[in-house]
């Protein structure tokens, strides 16, 4: 929309009513410019090796033990209740000694405290068992409702 003011001579020296675009689109490239280049020097990160997660399946073998913990905190090893920890930590040292030594796979509830699935790994180091996993179920987007 553009707005003519003059005489009516012919002569086009009148006021302009148009906004020039053409500086501010340079500067907005140049400003543009300075931002990639200096984006990568400022997002510097300390060089670490990042795990990479990889979902393997659980192989279940015959040697291995799985002890479940109940949204109560009550202990079960294998099918069998556990009364307290130093019967947990027996059971444990007992394993321990195997050659290879099997692995303790825990099963915890979803709404159980973390201080109970704290209380088994502590007394799993304990007996000393080095291979511990955790078994969860895979999450299929679906949220559980608390």
């Amino acid at each position: 929309m553009a707005m003519k003011l003059g005489s009516g001579d012919g002569d086009d020296r009148g006021i302009m009513s148009e906004i020039n675009t053409t500086p501010l689109v340079d500067v907005m490239l140049v400003l543009l410019i300075i931002f990639l280049i200096t984006i990568p020097v400022i997002t510097k990160n300390v060089a670490v090796n990042v795990p990479k997660a990889v979902n393997i399946p659980t192989q279940t073998k015959p040697e291995n033990i799985t002890i479940s913990v109940t949204a109560d905190g009550d202990v079960y090893w294998a099918q069998q209740k556990v009364l307290d920890m130093h019967q947990l930590v027996e059971r444990v040292e007992g394993e321990a000694v195997k050659v290879p030594q099997p692995e303790i796979h825990i099963r915890a509830d979803a709404q159980t405290d973390y201080k109970n699935v704290g209380k088994v790994i502590a007394a799993i180091n304990r007996g000393g068992v080095i291979k511990v996993g955790f078994i969860t179920e895979p999450d299929h987007g679906v949220r559980g409702t608390r």
